[in-house]
């Protein structure tokens, strides 16, 4: 297990959000409960946090961590996509700012029996809720090739994901992750450069077992429905696919037209109902690469809910 958790793009995070002592806050993937705290501490008296997080195991990490805070945190078991219930719930009426980092957490990738790394031995799992059925062994294991195919070049972004699909079907069955890597490892040709070539499909398989791309969209939609205007939401992702749809959700919604180019008149009547904080998207400065490697995919993109 790591030490305590830093998070990324903690002082973006800060100044994007502008905490407030009377302010309420969201941390949409509590992980280890490095952003909640750094929220929590931001400001005397602390605001009110609200952290979720689908990982059990993450969530009695974080409560030992913001213990010292007492009432103002709350911790819930659930998905983003359930935050604006859940929000509800812990009696919290809207939020002023949102936190949403879809990264993988260290504690998951440093848990060797998760599942998640393929620089560990262990049975192949990469379920965030340990209590869902499907697991990363199910999808190896049960799914047509042509479908693994199409899922590994559509999520991990490979190029090579048909001659990788083959080699897992005729390597059938797959329990374990190192298994899996030296079987995609052998279907490619080795190693490419500084990055081992099981990463895209770990990647691939991850995603499709948590249904993340979907879960993030709707997440972004509850969000919305979560902010109190003038509140705003500060989204920090680490590949492309997750980047690209929260670039074009957030620049969709703060356009009052969204018709295609090629029509002439609007017809969608769609009103912005946010404004773009940062156009350009923001990435980790030197010093935190420095400090922090797995800083340097992270992408932070804001937007701040209009009124009504």
């Amino acid at each position: 297990m790591s030490a305590v958790h830093t998070p990324v793009l903690g002082a973006e995070i800060l100044d994007a959000l502008g905490v407030r002592s009377d302010g309420s806050y969201i941390d949409c993937t509590v992980g280890e409960g490095g952003h909640t705290a750094m929220l929590l501490a931001a400001v005397a008296p602390p605001p009110r946090v609200l952290g979720i997080d689908l990982d059990a195991s993450a969530l009695a990490t974080a409560g030992t961590r913001l213990a010292s805070f007492g009432g103002a945190v709350t911790l819930a078991h659930g998905s983003y996509v359930d935050m604006k219930r859940l929000a509800t719930e812990a009696g919290m009426d809207g939020a002023d700012g949102i936190v949403m980092d879809l990264g993988l957490s260290s504690l998951q990738l440093e848990t060797a029996e998760r599942g998640f790394s393929f620089q560990t031995e262990a049975r192949l799992d990469m379920r965030f809720d340990q209590g869902q059925e499907q697991s990363a062994w199910g999808v190896v294991n049960r799914t047509r090739e042509r479908e693994l195919a199409d899922l590994i070049y559509a999520l991990g972004e490979e190029p090579k994901s048909r001659r990788i699909a083959s080699a897992i079907v005729k390597a059938r069955p797959i329990e374990t992750t190192s298994k899996l890597a030296e079987t995609v490892a052998k279907a490619v040709g080795g190693r490419r450069g500084r990055t081992h070539p099981a990463t895209r499909t770990f990647q691939a398989l991850r995603m499709a077992v948590n249904a993340e791309l979907e879960n993030v969209q709707a997440g972004l939609e509850r969000a919305m429905e979560t902010l109190k205007p003038g509140g705003r939401l500060a989204v920090i992702s680490f590949h492309s696919l997750e980047d690209r749809l929260v670039k074009v959700f957030m620049g969709q919604e703060s356009r009052d037209c969204i018709c295609p180019p090629k029509f002439l008149q609007c017809d969608c009547q769609h009103v912005a109902s946010l404004k773009r904080v940062n156009k350009k998207v923001i990435k980790a400065s030197d010093e935190e690469l420095r400090a922090n490697p797995r800083a340097r995919s992270a992408r932070l993109r804001v937007a701040e809910l209009l009124e009504a």
